[in-house]
């Protein structure tokens, strides 16, 4: 098992570069790191890493070790996983990741009941704005809008999603009528911040589409954020169903050019579960995705 844990290190302080981040990870001191990998150097007879005080890089001999062992070190943690797989309750740390908005607003509320399900399983949900890196940040499962382009990633979709203009009825009443996307010149728009490029709204209709320059009054890279002013009356905000489903239906926000499909990006929407690629699938993994996909019914909202 010591040299395992050597193997295991060796691979670690490459990948994250340094002994201090790879101790990190496996809960050991610098120290304990370099011993482990200078040990594994003595019983190879050879040098893996040339050590600075800054970096660490790979000798010849390290290189094509690292490339023999990887896959090794894979084989050996998918047999662990079939043998964690057997057991009858999931047992360990489910690691997943999601965009800010659908991790707030719909995974969220559900993990309470995913848990008593399932009590010896820990959940660490992490939020942000980008995709996981899967394998980098030892994460189980993304939750993406979009499948993934990576080959090696598998995928499964939870739910179809759109993308609705809203605005608050106070808004409205106070602004110009909105009968076509042009009339959004004269309104006050909030905006997704995705580049410093200029802000394109798409609007799509019996397959004919049309594209309009939104000048942005606010923007933000947190539709959160976006759905906040929006139902503040601060004017026309561009977001995903699922995040105002509950809005709309309480009159708190209304739906602004309703016979349009909208977006900023790609008319193809959805919620995808992106998890790496493996002979068996943990067993921890498999339940909470059948979880989801349970608990998201076609048209999108969680089911109560």
């Amino acid at each position: 098992m010591q040299r395992l844990q050597a193997m295991e290190l060796f691979v670690s302080a490459v990948r994250e570069g340094s002994f201090s981040a790879a101790g990190r990870r496996a809960g050991l001191s610098p120290a304990s790191v370099s011993r482990q990998i200078a040990a594994l150097e003595a019983a190879l007879n050879t040098q893996l890493l040339n050590r600075t005080s800054r970096t660490l890089a790979l000798t010849d001999a390290g290189r094509e070790y690292l490339a023999r062992l990887e896959p090794i070190l894979q084989n050996i943690a998918e047999a662990e996983a079939a043998a964690m797989a057997l057991q009858a309750t999931p047992r360990g740390t489910l690691r997943v990741h999601s965009r800010l908005m659908f991790g707030m607003r719909v995974v969220t509320p559900l993990i309470p009941e995913f848990q008593s399900r399932y009590p010896e399983l820990r959940v660490e949900l992490r939020l942000s704005e980008h995709p996981a890196r899967l394998i980098e940040e030892d994460i189980d499962v993304d939750l993406r809008i979009g499948p993934p382009p990576e080959a090696q990633l598998m995928q499964r979709r939870l739910l179809r999603s759109e993308r609705v203009l809203v605005a608050s009825p106070d808004y409205l009443a106070r602004m110009p009528p909105l009968a076509a996307p042009r009339d959004l010149m004269a309104h006050h728009c909030l905006t997704y911040w995705l580049n410093p490029d200029d802000v394109v709204w798409r609007f799509l209709r019996d397959g004919a589409l049309e594209e309009i320059r939104i000048g942005s009054r606010f923007a933000s890279n947190n539709g959160e954020v976006l759905r906040q002013m929006a139902l503040a009356g601060h004017g026309i905000a561009l977001l995903d169903d699922y995040t105002v489903r509950d809005a709309l239906e309480a009159g708190t926000l209304v739906r602004v050019l309703p016979h349009l499909s909208a977006t900023n990006t790609g008319f193809e929407l959805g919620i995808y579960a992106v998890f790496r690629q493996t002979s068996l699938l943990p067993a921890k993994t498999r339940v909470f995705l059948d979880f989801l996909v349970e608990r998201m019914p076609p048209g999108g909202a969680p089911a109560r």
